[in-house]
């Protein structure tokens, strides 16, 4: 059976992910693993752009510096030595980025003021993200990093169910559920909801539950892209759901 997009086939297995593609590289660049970590990369630099800002980084310097990080992930291998079997994509880049910041940062304002590859745009931040940014001056820097993670993963987990509904024709669907990913419905909301979805209202809890019910999937294979090893899984999710209650 051919493994999907998500590393997780049809019958639930574990197949390849986007991480266990650059762990088994070895020392060979292969533009599978260049794809690979690029997608990695452009998923999760949000939070080590938060990290940087705790830091003491200010916006600017914290948007060059995640950068440049990115960039020489994609020019160098860093990856010989780590276990393939209990390689998180979440732990390494915390570590490797905490190692940028203290030792190569004169060398990243040279590359800034020399010019670099651009990887991903870094003013892709919301308004809202900056506001939640500067209203918690006194989040560290560790768990500003898990929160901005585990924000990550629910977005590109809400990207890929948007895509879903949009080639299945059902955006107008993924517009008036979304609310419920997150709240309960009574039966005035699902008697309004059923008039327009022009469905019965019987049928509004059953689409509610299919609805989250796909979220969730996609929320777990989004994390198993940043693993290695299937029996990591569940104990990411844990974490997940921590950091997401904290």
């Amino acid at each position: 059976m051919e493994p999907d997009e998500s590393g997780m086939g049809a019958s639930g297995r574990f197949n390849t992910t986007h991480w266990s593609v650059v762990l088994s590289a070895g020392k060979v660049h292969s533009p599978q693993t260049a794809e690979a970590l690029e997608k990695l990369c452009r998923a999760y630099w949000q939070p080590l752009y938060f990290f940087a800002r705790r830091k003491g980084r200010n916006d600017a310097d914290a948007k060059d510096l995640t950068q440049q990080f990115f960039s020489s992930l994609l020019q160098r291998n860093d990856f010989v030595g780590l276990d393939p079997g209990q390689g998180r994509f979440r732990t390494f880049l915390l570590v490797s980025f905490t190692n940028f910041l203290a030792n190569e940062y004169d060398r990243a304002n040279a590359l800034k003021r020399g010019g670099g590859q651009t990887l991903v745009s870094l003013d892709a931040l919301s308004e809202d993200q900056i506001g939640q940014f500067e209203s918690s001056p006194n989040a560290l820097p560790g768990p500003a990093f898990d929160r901005h993670w585990a924000a990550s993963v629910l977005s590109q987990a809400l990207a890929k169910l948007k895509s879903e509904c949009a080639t299945n024709q059902k955006s107008h669907q993924f517009d008036l559920l979304k609310p419920y990913l997150t709240s309960e419905g009574g039966a005035s909301d699902y008697a309004g909801m059923a008039e327009k979805l022009a469905v019965a209202p019987s049928s509004v809890p059953v689409l509610v539950h299919r609805f989250r019910q796909r979220y969730r999937e996609l929320v777990r294979e989004e994390v198993a892209q940043t693993l290695s090893s299937p029996s990591d899984l569940e104990a990411e999710m844990r974490h997940l759901f921590e950091v997401l209650n904290s």
